[in-house]
């Protein structure tokens, strides 16, 4: 048997490994948006607390 005998299994596992990096780079990037809109909010709240009062 050589080695042109054997069917190669990389094709097949090609979308699948694509699917699986396309899925952690999605979660990254949900991740990473969701502290930036927790850092947005926090802003927020910080610059509405000081709504021009001064003492």
């Amino acid at each position: 048997m050589t080695t042109r005998d054997i069917p190669k299994k990389t094709p097949p596992s090609a979308p699948n490994s694509r699917d699986a990096r396309l899925k952690a780079a999605l979660k990254a990037n949900m991740a990473k948006r969701k502290v930036q809109a927790k850092e947005r909010a926090a802003e927020a709240d910080d610059t509405d607390s000081d709504n021009g009062q001064e003492d």
